[in-house]
């Protein structure tokens, strides 16, 4: 778990997490979450909030064995019980670093599918840059 928890705190130091209910709420709504984080004890209102923010898009939620002070705790704060990872590829990462991750298999797949075809498009634009300064149209 300490891992995982090492990612989020890495997300938070990157710019790459949304921290808190309306952040994360905001975020989704953008379409820019990749993985809502809900820690195992927080609110049913929250856990369903979370849900409601992943409903019907391809934004995966997730409830993580880690109590709202340890994520609070990985990130600098007293309590944490939402957070968003805007980054597939960290998003990934911190996936597989949970325990248990068979338990987040259709989360991973989403995730893995994202980072995919993120590197195809960086790819394509690369050689479209290349392309361009040899005179090809």
């Amino acid at each position: 778990m300490d891992k995982a928890m090492n990612y989020l705190s890495l997300a938070r130091k990157g710019g790459l997490a949304e921290l808190g209910e309306e952040p994360v709420g905001a975020s989704a709504r953008a379409g820019k979450a990749c993985l809502i984080l809900v820690a195992e004890d927080a609110s049913d209102h929250t856990w369903r909030r979370a849900l409601s923010y992943a409903a019907g898009t391809d934004q995966q939620c997730v409830r993580i064995p880690a109590s709202k002070d340890r994520m609070g705790q990985a990130i600098g704060r007293e309590a944490l019980s939402i957070a968003a990872i805007t980054d597939p590829s960290l998003a990934l990462a911190l996936i597989s670093a949970l325990p248990e991750p068979e338990k987040y298999g259709k989360a991973a797949a989403v995730l893995t599918e994202k980072v995919k075809k993120g590197k195809q498009r960086r790819a394509e634009a690369k050689a479209h840059e290349r392309n361009k300064r040899i005179g090809k149209k």
